[in-house]
């Protein structure tokens, strides 16, 4: 029979044991992260309201978990708001104007290597993995440790891909950032009535292998406010939303994989967009249609669950909260712990110190969500701002733009020049059909000569003018509110180092 001092031995070393286990939450192997982009996604998705399509594994997340309600990106342009997505900041500071690829040719500056996401995660303990859409510059600085490119339109597939990486026996957490290519446009027009493009989708109601495709009639969908309400964007948007309902499919098999290995609750999901819908009046623009994206969070160390949260939040808080979840963001400074030393990095690939580096860049834009994802409501998030200025690089067309509860402004810059078209926006049958029409056919709430001759500035009511249908700028009874979300913007500009600033005095 066992000594007495044997059996508090024992028990006492069962007891440290069962503390050890209800701990590993704040384990830093227990805390793993999938961040989940789509491109082109606008928050129409069932647990957002819209009853006609189809997105029950999205839905059933954020059944589960947080969904903010006013999520916005910073720049309704791919690369841009990738950049802003990577680093914390806005483009206009980290210097990805516009696209990466082709004549683009955009970069971010080489000192926003010091906060980068998968820098910084690597700095804080983590493995990194990134797998479909990359569109960001340079690749030194947003380089992942697996790095694999998507391949057509399997959301399936893609998931598939990061499966190894994610179930790989190993002590270190990993961030896994999966972007995948839907709801983006792409293929021809289908030989269907109003001819849409095919939104990534097979012709003839074909699936793509693996993939259990939703189809959905023209007169079943809801057409949003900016779009005019035509067989034109009807049949565009049956195509677009088949395409968002790929994206969920792969949602699903994803929470299926992770659910399969053990880690859905040692896993930190954020699921989101780059920004709003690829329709003329969303994509490319800075309405609400362009930058309002969703933002669905499950965090499985929180208590409260199916938690419906409207603070203003944005692209530019999605680094640091991913920083902080991992334990390595110092709150106080809103900077790494761990920062990594750019003069060190760019030394040891041979850049020289004289080189346009780009300012010195100690702390981020945004600011970490994670410690409201069981409030309704942020009170300190009082406003947003956002920052375009190329799309196509021919698409000059700068805005910036202060938004709060109450009001927004927008400053178009270069307001005399005609709005530039992405060229499949400018393709799109939904455009088309009423451009053809003439300038003074309605397109939405607006008309086609509306929508591509614009004012210096609108202001708009967000109380009782959600849809941007009224602007107030040049009512004299909102010139002093006109004035001062001028000089809130100016401000805003001038401290996070925007060179367009300089539009205030010089036009």
């Amino acid at each position: 029979m066992p000594s007495r001092p044997l059996i508090s031995s024992c028990l006492k070393l069962a007891s440290m044991f069962a503390m050890l286990l209800l701990a590993t939450p704040s384990s830093a192997a227990e805390k793993n992260i999938v961040f989940f982009i789509a491109d082109d996604m606008s928050p129409e998705l069932g647990c957002y309201g819209n009853k006609a399509i189809k997105t029950p594994n999205i839905d059933a997340l954020a059944a589960d978990g947080t969904i903010f309600t006013n999520a916005y990106a910073t720049t309704a342009s791919c690369s841009a708001s990738r950049s802003v997505v990577m680093t914390g900041l806005h483009n206009h500071a980290n210097g990805q104007y516009g696209h990466q690829h082709d004549t683009g040719h955009f970069s971010c500056y080489p000192n926003v290597v010091s906060l980068a996401l998968p820098q910084v995660m690597k700095a804080a303990g983590y493995r990194t993995g990134i797998f479909g859409k990359h569109h960001v510059a340079p690749t030194e600085i947003f380089t992942y440790d697996v790095m694999v490119a998507e391949k057509g339109r399997n959301t399936r597939e893609l998931m598939e891909n990061a499966r190894e990486f994610i179930t790989a026996k190993n002590d270190k957490p990993f961030i896994a950032y999966i972007a995948s290519a839907d709801p983006h446009r792409g293929g021809p027009e289908l030989d269907i009535e109003g001819r849409p493009n095919a939104f990534g989708n097979k012709p003839n109601r074909g699936s793509i292998p693996g993939i259990t495709e939703v189809f959905y009639d023209p007169k079943d969908v809801i057409v949003p406010h900016f779009l005019p309400d035509t067989i034109e964007s009807r049949a565009e948007l049956t195509q677009y939303y088949q395409s968002v309902s790929r994206v969920d499919f792969g949602i699903g098999h994803l929470v299926k994989l992770l659910k399969e290995a053990g880690l859905y609750d040692k896993t930190l999901i954020i699921i989101t967009s780059d920004h709003g819908m690829a329709f003329p009046g969303g994509k490319t623009t800075v309405y609400e249609p362009g930058l309002k994206v969703p933002l669905i969070v499950r965090n499985p160390y929180v208590q409260r669950r199916g938690i419906k949260n409207d603070a203003l939040v944005s692209h530019t808080d999605l680094t640091p909260t991913m920083l902080d979840f991992a334990g390595g963001l110092d709150r106080e400074k809103n900077a790494p712990i761990k920062p990594v030393d750019a003069d060190a990095f760019w030394k040891e690939r041979g850049i020289s110190k004289y080189e346009n580096r780009g300012r010195r860049y100690s702390s981020y834009h945004g600011r970490s969500w994670l410690n409201i994802l069981e409030q309704e409501n942020d009170p300190t998030r009082t406003e947003i701002f956002a920052s375009h200025t190329f799309h196509e690089v021919q698409m000059y067309y700068p805005m910036r733009v202060v938004r709060d509860q109450k009001y927004k402004l927008i400053w178009n810059i270069a307001h005399p020049l005609p709005f530039p078209f992405s060229t499949d926006l400018w393709a799109a049958s939904t455009w088309q059909a009423q451009l053809k029409k003439g300038e003074n056919a309605p397109y939405g709430q607006k008309t086609v000569g509306q929508y591509i001759h614009r004012p210096a500035f609108e202001l708009y009511d967000m109380q009782y003018d959600a849809d941007e249908t009224k602007n107030l700028a040049t009512d004299p009874a909102f010139a002093e509110t006109l004035e001062e979300y001028k000089a809130r913007l100016k401000k805003f500009q001038e401290t996070m180092g925007d060179p367009w600033a300089q539009k205030w005095e010089y036009e």
